[in-house]
């Protein structure tokens, strides 16, 4: 019998914890399992506002993929469209030209993207805040604006780039807001040209409360703690303008801020867009409690999917609800998925996937946060010790486990590292400027 092939598009949360349960469940004589991704690590999200801010290395907190799944078949490339009538994916590798992969079985799994909204000046001046490129740009920027405001003499400019403004309420932009501000307290003790009450921390949040996935008093308490340290919380407030840096609310207010960091929300990777799978009316893929893909009352045979791209029913609220798109779902969804495509092609039937959400944890800054946990409410001390146990627990592999703690560990010891290595971001700029453009000789 030839083995069946599972074709595994995207290796987030949901699949690479897919792809590493199907590996160890199934036998090679069983099944294949090939993932195509165009990065080589999952980025594990929760720790990007740590990372941000220094407290842990940009590194431990991506997980690279070809040590992980060592028993899968991997390839560097995207998925450009998938015709599951044939059941054929065409791949664009890294370089060289596009190939199609036949599969048996397709986990639909390429996660989400910001979303953004057609804002005057956002496409410019915007910064996003979901990869390990923007968490590590982000540090940097706001690094290299001390240094610009510490060197001008121009009031103006040193207004604009001691302004920071961050729109979007949620658990992305409370956690990269706080330890941003956190980051930049620590730096001010080296610039003794700058004021800590020159620095202007921004948050516009266009509905009436924040962290809308905790009760109204946890998110008030939050807004309560981002007030006492000084920062400047825009509740029932739109961004409506950012053209040149000048940004404009809705509110009526005007100032100039070198720093916009867009964290308003998710939407489902277009990528989607260029297949055959059934959507919904918020364009994700619409699927079973199984994490079958469903097209209407009719199982789409063989075509899986899961996380922040599909719209899954939650069987612990009223019919109607769906599951959140957040990583305890997606890693808990992944699981579930793999076992139901080990049962399937072992002849049994799917099991239906019912998590009751557990609840959720932030950090607002280093020893500061916010928890709700099966009912339980914790703030401060507490909850950041929570938040820290609960997301090392979630992170894949020992090797990084140990990687987190370590740094967690030294940064009791030893100061936070505030050097911005903007280079990073143009590493050809010095030598180009060194070399001298030569013209090609003639034939």
């Amino acid at each position: 019998m030839n083995p069946k092939r599972i074709l595994v598009v995207g290796a987030g949360h949901v699949g690479l914890y897919a792809a590493l349960r199907l590996s160890k469940k199934l036998s090679s004589r069983e099944a294949e399992v090939m993932v195509v991704d165009p990065q080589p690590h999952m980025t594990y999200q929760p720790f990007l506002p740590e990372a941000a801010a220094g407290n842990i290395s940009p590194r431990h907190s991506v997980v690279p993929l070809r040590r992980e799944l060592r028993r899968c078949k991997m390839v560097a490339g995207t998925v450009t469209r998938i015709e599951h009538d044939r059941k054929v994916a065409t791949v664009q590798p890294i370089s060289g030209p596009a190939r199609e992969i036949t599969y048996d079985h397709v986990i639909v799994a390429p996660g989400s993207v910001s979303r953004t909204l057609p804002i005057p000046g956002l496409h410019e001046q915007g910064i996003g805040f979901k990869t390990i490129g923007e968490a590590i740009y982000l540090r940097n920027h706001v690094l290299d604006r001390l240094d610009v405001a510490a060197a001008t003499p121009d009031a103006e400019v040193r207004r604009s780039a001691l302004t920071f403004t961050f729109v979007g309420g949620g658990y992305a932009g409370i956690e990269a807001l706080a330890e941003m501000e956190d980051m930049a307290r620590d730096a001010l003790r080296y610039y003794p040209e700058l004021k800590q009450d020159e620095v202007r921390w921004v948050l516009v949040e266009a509905t009436q409360r924040v962290l809308p996935e905790v009760d109204r008093d946890m998110g008030a308490y939050t807004v309560q703690q981002l007030t006492k340290r000084n920062m400047d919380i825009r509740l029932d407030t739109r961004l409506e303008s950012c053209v040149d840096g000048v940004v404009k609310l809705s509110d009526g207010d005007s100032f100039r801020s070198d720093t916009i960091v867009w964290t308003a929300g998710v939407k489902p990777s277009p990528m989607l867009d260029s297949t055959d799978f059934p959507r919904d009316d918020r364009r994700r893929v619409t699927c079973l409690p199984t994490l079958q893909i469903v097209d209407g009352d009719q199982v789409v045979e063989g075509a899986w999917s899961a996380g922040d791209c599909a719209a899954v029913p939650d069987l612990t609220k009223e019919p109607g609800n769906f599951c959140s798109p957040s990583a305890q779902h997606a890693v808990r969804q992944a699981s579930r998925m793999a076992d139901n495509i080990v049962a399937v092609l072992r002849g049994r039937e799917p099991v239906d996937y019912k998590h009751k959400h557990a609840g959720s944890v932030a950090s607002l800054g280093l020893h500061k946060g916010v928890a709700q946990v099966y009912g339980i409410k914790m703030t401060g001390w507490p909850a950041w010790v929570m938040h820290r146990a609960y997301h090392m627990s979630r992170i894949p592999s020992f090797n990084r486990k140990v990687r987190v703690v370590v740094d967690w560990s030294l940064a009791f010891f030893l100061k936070r590292e505030v050097v911005a290595l903007g280079q990073l971001h143009d590493p050809r700029e010095e030598f180009v400027e060194a070399s001298q453009p030569v013209s090609a000789p003639r034939v």
